[in-house]
């Protein structure tokens, strides 16, 4: 079944239509047949960002098929503004060192260097952050000595509302005989 021009162009804005808004959409500037069965339409883009790009809508062109939108995509054209192609960092880094040779880079890598082998480095153990690391744990040990877990809460709501009291605290004659538990989450001072 054959289609006219005007048939086709109707389905490529169509098409436009659901990706883009139409008013981004300009004048039909061309078509191409890229391969047997294909034919491409290129409009105009009138995004102010995207000069001289252009909105490509391929077709299907098959004599026994009915014409269908394969896909639509937005081109560039000759002398669209283009991102530039990829350098990789260490090109890149290489080009602004030349570019600064008065700039000291030798001591960098070494730094660097440095910097990876103290992280790595495992074996040696500073003393200072062993006990500090031995006083959080103090006052983690402190902060749950006595402490209620949820579930512990859901059985005895009395307790809850006592203020989540253990039973180590309690004499044999029931009265409490002081907080030994040492101090209460809100009661510790994690100020350094």
């Amino acid at each position: 079944m054959a289609v006219t021009q005007e048939e086709r162009t109707a389905l490529a804005l169509a098409a436009l239509g659901e990706v883009t808004d139409p008013d981004d959409v300009g004048e039909l500037v061309g078509t191409d047949e890229v391969e047997p069965g294909v034919v491409d339409l290129r409009f105009v883009c009138r995004l102010s960002a995207y000069t001289g790009w252009y909105w490509t809508v391929s077709t299907s062109d098959l004599p026994d098929g009915e014409v269908t939108v394969l896909e639509v995509e937005l081109l560039p054209g000759d002398g669209a503004l283009l991102a530039p192609p990829w350098v990789p960092w260490t090109e890149r880094l290489a080009d602004w060192r030349r570019q600064h040779p008065d700039e000291d880079h030798h001591g960098e890598q070494a730094d660097d260097l440095d910097d990876d082998a103290d992280l790595d480095d495992d074996s040696e153990v500073d003393e200072d952050d062993l006990a500090v690391d031995d006083e959080l744990d103090e006052l983690d040990d402190a902060e749950l000595e006595g402490a209620l877990s949820p579930q512990e809460l859901e059985h005895d709501p009395d307790e809850a509302a006592d203020g989540g009291g253990h039973p180590d605290d309690q004499d044999q004659d029931g009265e409490g005989e002081g907080d030994l538990r040492g101090p209460r989450p809100a009661e510790v001072d994690r100020s350094i």
